[in-house]
This record gives C-alpha cells, structure tokens and sequence, in this order.
C-alpha cells in the first residue's frame, strides 16, 4: 500500500547507518542513502517528531550455517555516521540482533513519547531494516517505509523485502513522499 497517513507522533527509525558499515558495497551508493536520511532527520527535527538513531555492535549468540564474518569489531566500528547529526534527546539504541526492538528498551523509549506510527530505513534492507520493520509492527506500530533510503549489499533481498515483505508490513514510499506528507500535515 503507498504510503497515505502519517500519525499525529511518530518517530523516525534510522537503522545501523554507522562507520563500520558505510565502507561495506551496497547496490546503492551509500552516500545517496545517507542524504536521505539526512533529509528525514531534518524534516523529523523541523516537526519536533522523535529521531531513533540504531546501531549494530555484534550477533546474536546462536549456532548458524554461515559464520559471522567478522570476529572482533574494530574500534569507531559502531559509531553513528556525523552527517546524521545525533542530538542529546535523540534515542540511540545499540543491538546485537538484526531488529532494533528484540533485544533493546527501543519499544518503551517510543511508547513513553506517545509514538502510534514509525518510518524505517537503513541498512541492510533485507536484514537490520526489515527486521526491525517486522518488530515494529509485531509490536503494534504503524510502519512506513522510506524505500529509496535503504539499501543491502544483495539485490534480491533488497528487492524482495521491498516487493513482498514491507507492503504486508505497513506503506511505503519516496522520502521525498514521506516529507512532504509530514509538511502537508504538520504535527506537534
């Protein structure tokens, strides 16, 4: 479904756009991703509307098939990107899954600012966003998607969670679409 309402309090999700990622090969340019989200923080700011800052540091604990590719993190490896311009009464969340919400106090730093709908992107689309986007709406929130604020290093798995997983998830649309249904609509 395209994206049609915006929730009076809803709060933007920005999900594990971070130093140690950003040098990873996505399908998109990764500074085109970044700028979009620049351009929600900025919109979300100008509204007084919550902004959730997520970054991964490490895995989950259990066994798979695949091995984590990367045994020991770096240093400056989870910090968030400065372009997205973390302010002190933003939430940040740090996870070690691939959703915000399984393992974090994410849903109750939301539910104490009133939030009912959130907007999500990020990276990787099919793991970290779409995780996270599923959680949220398990958890009861409107979800929006800004599409063309993601990204993921496999072009099927992008492509898929955008065809088949986040229009069963919630709506969808530009941030240019999001913006200017937020500006059509201001909120508090």
């Amino acid at each position: 479904m395209a994206l049609t309402t915006l929730d009076p309090v809803m709060a933007l999700i920005i999900v594990d756009l971070q130093s140690g990622l950003v040098g990873s090969t996505f399908i998109h340019p990764i500074g085109d991703i970044v700028t979009r989200a620049q351009n929600l923080v900025t919109a979300f700011r100008r509204h007084g509307l919550p902004i959730a800052l997520i970054n991964v540091d490490g895995t989950a604990p259990g066994r798979t098939e695949r091995p984590h590719h990367i045994r020991q993190l770096p240093d400056g490896w989870t910090d968030l990107l400065p372009e997205l311009g973390r302010q002190p009464d933003d939430i940040v969340v740090t996870k070690r899954t691939w959703g915000a919400f399984a393992s974090t106090d994410l849903e109750n730093q939301l539910r104490r600012r009133g939030v009912t709908q959130v907007v999500v992107s990020g990276v990787a689309t099919g793991t970290g966003v779409e995780s996270t986007a599923r959680q949220a709406y398990e958890a009861g929130f409107n979800v929006a998607l800004a599409v063309d604020a993601m990204t993921d290093a496999r072009p099927d798995a992008h492509d898929y969670s955008i065809a088949n997983v986040f229009p069963r998830l919630g709506e969808t649309g530009s941030t240019q679409a999001i913006i200017d249904l937020l500006d059509k609509d201001p909120h508090p």
